[in-house]
């Protein structure tokens, strides 16, 4: 039994031994604090490319450093390279569910919503755009895309009426009013406003298709001004006189021009209206687009308010200004002109309802007809309810509360973007 040694004996002594060959290899190094390094990691072969480079004696080849990808920004739609401002898609809501993704991002207090208005050369709108087609920029800064839409939203619009029209102009507005209810969805909302020397809110917001609102725009009819010609000779020339005084001073001539009256200036408060309609509007459901609609020649006159403050509580609520320029200010080419911000206007000095469009981000037709003005209603309402709507992550500090520029860019040359200039940071129009 002695010869023969078991199997698990031969094994044992076996592992005692390479242990004991072991240690004299493993303490020194254990005692002295240093470690035993890894095995290096195989290497793949370089590419051939990197055979030019040369090989240093003594040193054989170098591993290829890792370069920093660089993006350029972004200059006309034309981008460069990988894209790396917009390196995840942004929240796409399935049709119909734009509501509820817009209530998630009613929390983030840096959440900037952009609608936005598509057109093609020929002036008509451009469906089936996808994310891709958009950059956003704010302050000269490309911002990331976070939410896309192209649903169609309900409306909260206030409606703005001007009554200081001249009378054959009036009376084609009066007759056009009655096809204003035809642009409208059962999920419509809106109140009137009219405006002469001073405004008049005949009805709150009510819904678009009730029987209240034909009742108000019928009762809102006016028959408008009759400026008439200046009268230059005759007993009508002057006023009334008291042994040889003016009764009133306003009916005298005027200096240096004898035979002309002195007429008082026309009122038109086109800014305290659109003031007024922009503050009711500022408490509308937020997933609502908010839209005044004004209906005049543009004119403005001895409002209290101005225009910059008017524009800028505007874009500080999320309300557009869109419109149809009726009167001497839709006579052919003057409306076209002004949307192009052209100084020489002489029919229409004063109009300013442009400015306003282009500020908000809305958009004007000028009609002179009844038809035109009719077939304006259910565009313009078209264009509001569905627009694109670009959602993104301001990266200005919230208690920063300078105005922020904003511009929207197609990637398609031959595609006209309309969106708000800009806006003022607020509780908000940051948290819708």
């Amino acid at each position: 039994m002695n010869r023969f040694v078991r199997l698990e004996d031969l094994l044992v002594r076996q592992g005692v031994l390479a242990i004991a060959l072991l240690v004299p290899l493993v303490l020194p190094s254990a005692v002295l604090g240093q470690q035993v390094p890894d095995a290096p990691t195989p290497q793949g072969p370089d590419s051939l490319g990197n055979i030019t480079l040369g090989v240093t004696p003594g040193k054989g080849t170098q591993p290829p450093q890792e370069q920093k990808s660089t993006t350029t920004p972004s200059t006309g739609g034309q981008s460069t390279g990988q894209d790396q401002v917009q390196q995840a898609p942004p929240v796409v809501p399935p049709a119909g569910e734009m509501q509820k993704d817009l209530a998630t991002f009613r929390t983030n207090v840096n959440y900037v919503v952009v609608p936005v208005t598509v057109l093609d050369k020929k002036h008509q709108q451009v469906a089936g755009l996808t994310w891709r087609d958009f950059e956003i920029y704010e302050n000269n800064v490309r911002q990331r895309i976070a939410f896309f839409s192209a649903d169609a939203v309900p409306l909260s619009v206030a409606l703005v009426i001007d009554q200081s029209l001249q009378k054959d102009t009036m009376k084609k507005v009066n007759d056009s009013l009655s096809a204003l209810q035809g642009g409208f969805t059962p999920y419509d909302e809106v109140s009137v406003f009219t405006y002469a020397d001073g405004v008049n809110n005949p009805t709150e917001f009510t819904a678009a298709l009730s029987a209240r609102l034909p009742a108000v725009l019928e009762k809102s009819k006016k028959p408008g001004e009759d400026l008439g010609p200046p009268i230059t000779s005759g007993p009508m020339a002057s006023g009334p006189t008291i042994n040889g005084r003016e009764v009133d001073p306003n009916l005298s001539p005027q200096r240096g021009n004898a035979g002309f009256l002195v007429y008082p200036k026309e009122i038109h408060t086109l800014n305290d209206a659109i003031l007024a309609a922009g503050k009711s509007l500022s408490n509308r459901p937020l997933g609502n687009r908010r839209i005044i609609y004004v209906i005049s020649d543009g004119k403005e006159s001895r409002s209290k308010a101005n225009f910059r403050e008017v524009v800028r509580y505007l874009q500080a609520n999320q309300v557009a200004v869109y419109g149809t320029l009726v009167g001497d200010s839709a006579t052919w080419g003057v409306g076209y002109l002004d949307k192009f911000k052209i100084p020489l206007l002489p029919l229409s000095p004063d109009n300013i309802l442009p400015r306003y469009t282009s500020e908000t981000g809305g958009h004007l037709f000028s009609e002179f007809s009844t038809n035109g003005i009719e077939r304006s209603f259910a565009e313009l309402a078209v264009l509001a309810r569905t627009e694109y709507t670009l959602g993104y992550y301001s990266k200005v500090p919230v208690t920063d509360s300078r105005y922020r520029t904003l511009e929207v860019r197609a990637k398609r040359a031959d595609l006209d973007v309309i969106a708000k200039k800009g806006y003022y940071p607020t509780a908000t129009n940051l948290s819708r």
